[in-house]
Parts: C-alpha cells; sequence; structure tokens
C-alpha cells in the first residue's frame, strides 16, 4: 500500500532523516496513543504524542510524550523560560498548527514552535509520532526527531526520582520473579 506523503514525512526527506511510516485504523471514538499503541502492535513506551501548550513568555511551544503518562506542566515550565505554561484549548490547536487532534506532529506546523522532548525518549531506540493525519505515525530514532524539530530533551512527565524508583521496582519485580519462570 502506498502511503500517502504529509508535510512531517516530507522534512524529514528534506534532512535525509531515515523514518518508517506506519498506518493504522482510525477509530473516531478514540483517537488516544493508547488505541495507537494497540492498533499497530507497537509497545506503549515506543508511542508519543505530541501536545500544544502555551507558556506566559515564549507563547506556543509542543511537548512530545509518551502516550500513557501525562505532562509535568511545572516541569515544562521551568525547562522552557516561563513562569506557568496551559494546555492550548482544542479549538485553538488547528488554527496554530495546521494539524487536528488524533493528527498533530512535532513536524511541520504552520510555524515552527520550540520542541520539548520527554527525556524518556531517549531510552528507546526508534520511537513514533503522528505523521501529521489520523492513521499514521512516523518511526525514526529519538536523536532523529530531535535534530529535525530542532527540540530539547528534558524530564517533562515525572521526576527524575520517579523514573528512578519505577525503574528500580521494575528490577525488583524481575527478580522476585525470576525463580519462578522454570516452575
Amino acid at each position: 500500500m502506498k502511503h500517502k506523503k504529509t508535510n512531517a514525512a516530507r522534512i524529514l526527506d528534506k534532512l535525509s532523516i531515515k523514518y518508517e511510516m506506519k498506518e493504522y485504523e482510525v477509530d473516531e471514538s478514540d483517537l488516544s496513543a493508547v488505541h495507537v499503541a494497540e492498533s499497530t502492535g507497537m509497545p506503549m513506551e515506543m508511542v508519543y504524542k505530541t501536545l500544544v501548550v502555551k507558556g506566559d513568555k515564549t507563547g506556543v511551544i509542543m511537548a512530545v510524550i509518551q502516550g500513557d503518562l501525562e505532562l509535568n506542566l511545572k516541569a515544562l515550565a521551568a525547562v522552557s523560560g516561563n513562569k506557568r505554561v496551559e494546555m492550548v484549548h482544542l479549538k485553538e490547536v488547528f488554527a496554530l498548527t495546521g494539524y487536528i487532534r488524533g493528527g498533530c506532529s512535532p513536524l511541520g506546523a504552520k510555524k515552527a514552535y520550540p520542541v520539548y522532548i520527554d527525556k524518556r525518549a531517549e531510552a528507546q531506540a526508534r520511537i513514533a509520532v503522528s505523521a501529521g493525519i489520523r492513521g499514521a505515525q512516523l518511526i525514526l530514532a529519538p536523536n532523529d526527531l530531535l535534530k529535525a524539530t530542532n527540540g530539547i530533551f528534558a524530564a517533562i512527565t515525572a521526576s527524575s526520582t520517579s523514573l528512578m524508583l519505577s525503574l528500580a521496582n521494575d528490577k525488583l519485580t524481575l527478580k522476585t520473579k525470576k525463580p519462578y519462570e522454570n516452575s
């Protein structure tokens, strides 16, 4: 099946950045990143969503975070040089970016807004972001997305302490379960 070329994909082509476009069936009643992960068979840790946010000093910025996590507005404000940031109302997203809900990409918006990518992305070999239309994801290396967006990696979903505790708990769980795997 021939993929529809999007502005986001054209930007990657122009920069000679390797990517894969993965299409999936759109469910208008569930445009969540969790649904995208389920529909494409990709692990949730790989699927990222793009949120449009407005800072009190910088104006519009984009935050790219793992699809099942929530944006930490205070952390984003701090790294972006704002006192506070707030989510842009859904009605404003199209006018600002040219994208609709479920198809918002950090690449190819109407204007080149600052992009902050959650540092969790650095742990992945590849991540998936919207190709700029519903039903298509661009899969690429996080550093390539960083380069294409002139973005910044930052901890914008949870404190690094929470992340370390989460990783420690995962290791403890693995150690606890290992003796029982063979029985």
